[in-house]
């Protein structure tokens, strides 16, 4: 069957919870090839919606002084993408409201409700989907034999960088440190580390077999 080539592209990632089988439930989330910003908008703009250079980006800063003029005064403010509105935290637990004073309550960021035509304008699903292939989130981290090998590929001139085995294992550049740092542990740990400039380095241990 021929792979799909176009629609929105998805990776799965698991989920806390896990299913019936004892395996994590997944979810699906887009993989963003590309990242968009003011500039690029008003470049767009310029060129195919007939605005002059520079008229989006002075538009948007309008906007976003406006706006936050009006979130600094407890308003909520509605847009065509949605609406805006100031978030309040209440600072510890309270069960007594005559017991609460101003200087318990702060600014907690600011709350976005998306407008309906504005999700129904961004519907992606016209073109489908396709997934992106690969393992599940870090689930190649229960694979013994892959990771064994993704060790084995990482060694450079006889140590392994955390990002030498991120690229060959998988896993995120995060889990790849503390699977390595894990490595170094305990009472027969695989790896030695030690550190040249700010790049961690990780040597194999020599095994001295024991009479």
């Amino acid at each position: 069957m021929p792979r799909k080539t176009d629609g929105v592209l998805f990776e799965l990632q698991p989920r806390p919870t896990k299913g019936e089988d004892g395996k994590p439930l997944l979810y699906a989330q887009p993989v963003i090839e590309r990242k968009y910003n003011i500039d690029d908008i008003d470049e767009f703009c310029n060129k195919y919606r007939h605005t002059s250079k520079g008229e989006m980006k002075y538009f948007f800063n309008l906007l976003e002084e406006v706006t936050t003029m009006w979130l600094k005064q407890g308003c909520r403010v509605e847009t065509p993408f949605g609406s805006f509105a100031p978030k309040l935290k209440l600072l510890g637990d309270h069960t007594d409201p005559e017991k609460i004073v101003a200087h318990d309550v702060m600014y907690g960021g600011v709350e976005f409700i998306p407008a309906k035509q504005f999700v129904k304008d961004a519907d992606c699903s016209h073109d489908g989907f396709r997934r992106k292939q690969g393992s599940v989130g870090n689930s190649q981290l229960y694979d013994a034999k892959a990771m064994d090998d993704a060790l084995r590929r990482s060694v450079h001139h006889g140590y392994i960088t955390i990002k030498a085995f991120q690229r060959c294992s998988g896993l995120k550049y995060k889990t790849a440190q503390a699977y390595l740092d894990n490595l170094c542990t305990g009472d027969n740990p695989r790896l030695s580390r030690y550190k040249e400039g700010r790049t961690w380095h990780y040597a194999i241990r020599q095994t001295t077999p024991t009479e």
